[in-house]
Formats: C-alpha cells, sequence, structure tokens
C-alpha cells in the first residue's frame, strides 16, 4: 500500500501555481474538467483512441492523452508524465471500475484527491456494512446462502458497475434459474439483500475537511433499464420480462423538506464513523443509495465514496447548492474549489 507520507512527499515537489486535475474520460468527465476550468485550474483527460475527438469539442480539456487500456494509467513511465504535468487525478465510478480499487491504493503514486483507503470500504461488502452499521443507519437484511431467501430479494455483484448483472429472486430456486445468465467469472461473489419497497433517493454529499462540514449538494434518482421501463406498461404485460438494473440515466429530485434533516444525519454519521474506520476518513464527495419507505424512513443499502454520475445533472448548481453559493457550485466544482482552498496544505485533502 502507498503510503500519505509517500504522496505527500510528491505533492510537495509539484508547482503549486501550475496544478493540473485530471481523469479518465468517462461517467462525470466532463463534469470534473468543467468544474476544474471554471476554478481556473489547467485541465487533462485520459481517454481511449477514438474518444479524442468526443473531449475536444467542449473545449475543456487543455489536454489529452490516450491509452489503450485504462490500466496503463499504472504504467511508471505514463505516471511519471503525469507527475511532470503537477496532476491530481479524481477518481470517479468508471476511474474505480477500470483501474480498480487494489490498483489506487498500491500502484498509483500519482496524486488522487480524498482518501483513497475509502476506495476498499466502498468495493468490499462486508466492509461496507461494517460501516454503515457503525454509523447506526438502517440497512436491508441479508442472506449468507441462497437456500436462506424466504422473501423478495436482490442480488448484486461487486464493483461500480451501475447495476449490471443485478436479478431478483424470491427463493434459492429462482436465484438458481437467474444466476445461469451470469457468466461464470462473474458468478464467484455476490451479495442477496433483502429488497426494500419504497421511493429510492440517492443525496449527493460533499465533507470539507477544510470546513469540517457535509453539504448537500443535489439529489437524484437513478433510471434503470429494463425495471423503469416495464413499470410503465406493466398493466399491457400478460408476462413480464426479468427486470434489469444497468443504470442508463439519471432523474432531479427535490425531497420534501421535512426530510432534509434526516438526510444530513446519515450523512453525518457516515462521516464521523469513517473517521474511526479509516483515517483521516471520508474527504470529499460521496452518495447514499437509499429507500424512503411509507413510514418516511431511510433504509441505506449502500454508498458510493466518491462523485456519482447523478451529479451531472447539477453542473450549474441545484437547489440545495443553491443555499450555500451565490454561484452555479457542480460537484466538479466544489472538488476543484476545495483543491484551491487547500493551497499549500493540499496534505489535507489528499491522502
Amino acid at each position: 500500500m502507498i503510503s500519505s507520507d509517500e504522496i505527500h512527499k510528491v505533492l510537495e515537489g509539484y508547482d503549486r501555481k501550475k496544478l493540473t486535475i485530471a481523469t479518465i474520460g468517462s461517467h462525470t468527465a466532463i463534469q470534473i474538467l468543467k468544474g476544474a476550468k471554471d476554478e481556473g485550474f489547467r485541465t487533462l483527460v485520459i481517454c481511449r483512441p477514438g474518444r479524442e475527438k468526443f473531449y475536444r469539442r467542449f473545449g475543456i480539456a487543455d489536454e489529452i492523452l490516450s491509452v489503450k487500456d485504462y490500466q496503463d494509467i499504472l504504467n511508471a513511465q505514463f505516471q511519471q508524465e503525469l507527475l511532470k504535468r503537477n496532476v491530481i487525478l479524481i477518481p470517479h465510478g468508471s476511474f474505480v471500475e477500470y483501474v480498480e480499487a487494489k490498483n489506487i491504493e498500491n500502484r498509483l503514486r500519482v496524486p488522487v484527491f480524498g482518501n483513497r483507503a475509502v476506495l476498499d470500504w466502498e468495493s468490499n461488502r462486508a466492509r461496507e456494512r461494517e460501516w454503515l452499521r457503525k454509523a447506526g443507519l438502517r440497512i436491508p437484511g441479508e442472506f449468507s446462502r441462497p437456500e436462506d431467501i424466504d422473501r423478495l430479494s436482490i442480488v448484486k455483484f461487486p464493483g461500480a458497475r451501475g447495476g449490471r448483472n443485478y436479478f431478483l429472486a424470491n427463493n434459492a430456486m429462482e436465484f438458481e434459474e437467474n444466476i445461469k445468465g451470469i457468466k461464470l467469472e462473474d458468478r464467484e461473489n455476490f451479495t442477496i439483500q433483502e429488497y426494500i419497497i419504497g421511493i429510492r433517493f440517492y443525496p449527493h454529499y460533499f465533507y470539507s475537511p477544510l470546513k469540517d462540514r457535509v453539504e448537500l449538494l443535489g439529489i437524484d434518482i437513478r433510471y434503470e433499464t429494463n425495471v423503469d421501463g416495464v413499470a410503465r406498461i406493466s398493466h399491457l404485460l400478460t408476462e413480464h420480462p426479468n427486470p434489469s438494473f444497468v443504470v442508463a440515466g439519471n432523474i432531479p429530485v427535490v425531497a420534501r423538506e421535512s426530510l432534509l434533516p434526516s438526510m444530513m444525519d446519515i450523512a453525518e454519521n457516515l462521516v464521523n464513523a469513517s473517521k474511526a474506520l479509516f483515517r483521516p476518513g471520508m474527504v470529499g464527495p460521496f452518495c447514499i443509495e437509499s429507500i424512503c419507505t411509507e413510514e418516511l424512513e431511510f433504509v441505506v443499502f449502500e454508498i458510493s465514496a466518491r462523485i456519482v454520475a447523478g451529479t451531472n445533472l447539477y453542473m450549474q448548481g441545484s437547489p440545495y447548492s443553491q443555499l450555500l453559493y451565490r454561484e452555479p457550485m457542480s460537484m466538479g466544482r466544489r472538488i476543484a474549489r476545495e483543491i484551491k482552498e487547500a493551497g499549500k496544505r493540499l496534505d489535507r485533502v489528499i491522502y
């Protein structure tokens, strides 16, 4: 594991007046780059061959570097090129999926915004559940074996894959029938989680160690295929296809005001728990994946400990960001603002 001391030594050699904000070309890259430009930073996007034209058209990437495979980022020579440019990498869902959390933590010597240790707590289901419990949150029940399933459950697979391969099962027989459709190499790790009926809420937060403050910057609902499509015509169907949960887009949400105190309590409890579990704890953007029940209580089933795609809805800010800022404040820009305000104390926001 690369230590924080090693990363902080790298930062000491950086020209603080020529920092470059960079990420890989996917997920929330456009928002991240735009936010960095809004804060006056030089920007760089890393993409696969053929994607260069797409990122050039927006005028938000000062430089584009191409790689055949995103794991090429780990090559010593490529990392050296990034270090020469005083790069600070911003992780997002695709970044974590393609480069992998263990590699970001153990092999990536380029400074990454936030606490890279959090990525393992996010991607490891057992650790994630420990974190949610430590925060005192209400969470769904889980079944350790398919034969224990005694109610409607959702079967999930690891990684930031946007719901790929997820399926529903009421019992062991349905589990075995559905698992047949999953590739053998993807079947090894899965979580069987009680399916909670209610409204999905995905609040986006930012924790600033500089201000010691949790900020609510937006809320979304994920639009998933084909489960959301089936819901619109369910009364017309004589046979229902197996629902799929691949995220295809996001819908903005404004929650009733009486729910907001609970949302903030959940976020602050998660931040406090993180400080006890993996120091210095949560830094920067995160999102809780939750269900609001008919009793208006939140059941939290996952946490995404980095910027999420739902924040792309709010590149000009949200109703919530407007309460804190008198200017358009996306999550991408909020990350850049924290780096800017850290100034010579980048070691407070990069671990």
